[in-house]
């Protein structure tokens, strides 16, 4: 792997991801970090990260000794990080190196994002860089890392949270929903769903998901939810409600919720609210400026439903969005915490039921620092 794990070529407005590798770190983490921000993207045109491998050895003996990582950058380079991925591993117990967590206060300290993959909110625990603030980790841990971090707010039953500058995954699969999150983030619906579609991996599924579902694949075939979530979203230009999916599926409403619930780990009603708000950025993003027209081929109603959803789930107006993400301002790298499609199915989950419009609880992400931009 040749030093530092960058590639030649690279625009220099690439913002720089760098993960830091230590002794016995998963390796399934560190592949996802490598899929989603390593890899070059010909068929976007450019590559959206810098991005580089760290560690505090020259040689770093990865999980059970599964094989040994060497010639990627010394740990100097996390404090080149604008967003910093941290060590996990499978012995949460054991301390981490002083030298790496004083490399995350560092990076912390100077306003670069930090990202934890499942084990990972240990890593950013132990450096004190959660304490009063939202995290997730993965449920077998956490009992474990509320006796040891009682200050973190831990969420243990979502996908992974989004606390503006620090965001953190259950683990495993949940890594890939996070990066994804991530990229949508940074640059966009259409982006994001350019490299889910490279991933082959689904697009958007939100954070507040359950980490288990009840019924991962149907016992019966033709309980599956695919059929009716595909007709809906032929038709999400249409009106369309929770009695309306249940009679395409022939069951009733309150059985159709429970798929949902134990499918999906969400209600039909905030599902359908997220499809017809992430058709609605994408088509901003290509070009629709008529908000009036877009709120009514998404399916939203009006533009100011439009503008209060969008408002309420990104964090930006639908005009901001534009001049962010539309044809004439491609984001050319990271935006505020709460800009881009930031909560698009990051939204709550089943904070909603069939009479009315989803709600989503939760503070406000907080703003992200400028990229640094001595590069």
């Amino acid at each position: 792997m040749a030093k530092g794990s960058s590639h030649d070529g690279r625009a220099a407005a690439a913002p720089r991801v760098v993960v830091i590798v230590d002794e016995n770190s998963n390796p399934f983490e560190l592949g996802c970090a490598t899929e989603v921000f390593g890899l070059r993207r010909p068929e976007i045109g450019r590559d959206l990260y810098d991005f580089r491998l760290c560690s505090p050895e020259p040689r770093t003996l990865m999980r059970d000794g599964f094989f040994t990582l060497t010639g990627v950058a010394g740990l100097e380079a996390a404090d080149t990080a604008d967003t910093l991925i941290v060590p996990n591993r499978p012995d949460v117990e054991v301390p981490r190196r002083p030298a790496v967590l004083d490399a995350i206060r560092r990076a912390h300290a100077r306003g670069a994002r930090l990202i934890g993959f499942c084990s990972g909110a240990f890593t950013l625990a132990e450096a004190g860089v959660l304490d009063g603030r939202r995290a997730t980790a993965h449920w077998q841990w956490a009992d474990s890392f509320r006796a040891r971090f009682p200050s973190v707010r831990l969420e243990p039953d979502v996908l992974f949270v989004d606390d503006g500058d620090i965001l953190t995954a259950a683990g495993s699969a949940a890594a890939l929903d996070l990066g994804l999150h991530v990229v949508r983030r940074d640059y966009g619906a259409e982006i994001a769903n350019a490299v889910s579609r490279r991933l082959v991996f689904a697009a958007h599924r939100d954070g507040g998901q359950r980490q288990f579902v009840e019924r991962p694949v149907p016992d019966l075939v033709d309980e599956s939810l695919a059929p009716v979530l595909a007709w809906a979203q032929e038709r999400l230009d249409v009106p369309l409600t929770v009695s309306d999916l249940a009679a395409r599926a022939a069951v009733s409403p309150a059985t159709l919720h429970r798929r949902f619930r134990a499918q999906l780990g969400t209600t039909p009603l905030a599902w359908l609210t997220g499809e017809r708000l992430a058709l609605a950025c994408r088509l901003i993003e290509r070009g629709e400026s008529r908000f009036e027209v877009v709120a009514r081929r998404s399916g939203l109603g009006t533009a100011a439903n439009l503008r209060m959803l969008m408002r309420r789930e990104t964090g930006i107006n639908p005009s901001a969005y534009k001049r962010r993400f539309g044809p004439a301002g491609t984001a050319t790298g990271p935006v505020p915490a709460a800009s881009g499609l930031a909560r698009s199915h990051g939204m709550r989950a089943g904070r909603s039921d069939s009479s009315g419009p989803v709600r989503h609880g939760g503070p406000r992400t907080r703003p992200k620092p400028a990229r640094r931009t001595d590069e």
